[in-house]
């Protein structure tokens, strides 16, 4: 009977204890996003002014833009507008010949009224890790508005933020996404992978010669000579 009770116990003991660790990241995610609560805007009226708006890319079909890509560029737009903000940098893959996220991204600007003067590509931001750290390394910037769908916008402030830029996040949800759900259960794992980037392993994304935004230059020589390839 002692040796059933002790066994007992010891099951218990251990399903109790995975239950902990699968709970764990769970957890995490609720604490970032009370973290983040303050940081996140649904409205212009709410947002402080700053000079860059950082857009993330989210997949391209050819030449034009997912719907959730298209959503982050109008709204990123609309700041620029309002004059929230004076710059768009936009941040996306460009790694392969055919698939440049940052071209389509500008773009799509441009068509919504944003001036191309006012619009720096990053060809390197393959991810969202890869986009903050050259935005503060590459590009020069301390303070920002991240501009992206509400349940990529906790993990986004908590990468910029670690990485030393002073961020505040504007939702860009404008429609109901088909895949939300995916995206929601996604951003567990990946919320953990980033901190263990932005607080532990600290990797290097594609670097080159710091060109700050405030100097007004264009970062398309720099990025483009390297990962955009002329049209045939």
């Amino acid at each position: 009977m002692i040796r059933l009770n002790m066994r007992t116990k010891i099951i218990r003991a251990v399903i109790a204890g995975l239950i902990l660790v699968a709970a764990l990241p769970f957890v995490i995610r609720w604490a970032v996003s009370v973290w983040a609560r303050d940081r996140v805007h649904d409205t212009l009226a709410d947002l402080p002014a700053q000079r860059v708006a950082i857009v993330f890319g989210a997949g391209i079909r050819g030449e034009r833009p997912t719907p959730m890509l298209y959503d982050r560029v109008a709204s990123a737009a609309d700041l620029y507008h309002a004059g929230v903000v004076q710059k768009l940098l936009m941040s996306g893959d460009n790694r392969f010949e055919d698939y440049n996220e940052p071209r389509v991204m500008r773009a799509v600007a441009i068509e919504l009224g944003v001036p191309e003067r006012d619009i720096v590509p990053d060809y390197a931001g393959r991810s969202t890790y890869d986009t903050c750290y050259r935005a503060r390394e590459i590009f020069g910037v301390t303070r920002a508005i991240l501009v992206t769908q509400r349940f990529h916008l906790d993990r986004a402030l908590m990468i910029c933020n670690g990485l030393g830029i002073q961020a505040h996040g504007y939702s860009a949800d404008r429609r109901v996404y088909y895949t939300v759900w995916w995206n929601e259960l996604r951003e567990v794992p990946a919320l953990i992978n980033a901190l263990v980037e932005v607080y532990i392993t600290r990797p290097l994304p594609v670097l080159g010669e710091p060109i700050p935004i405030d100097a007004e230059q264009s970062p398309s020589q720099e990025m483009s000579d390297f990962f955009e390839k002329p049209d045939a």
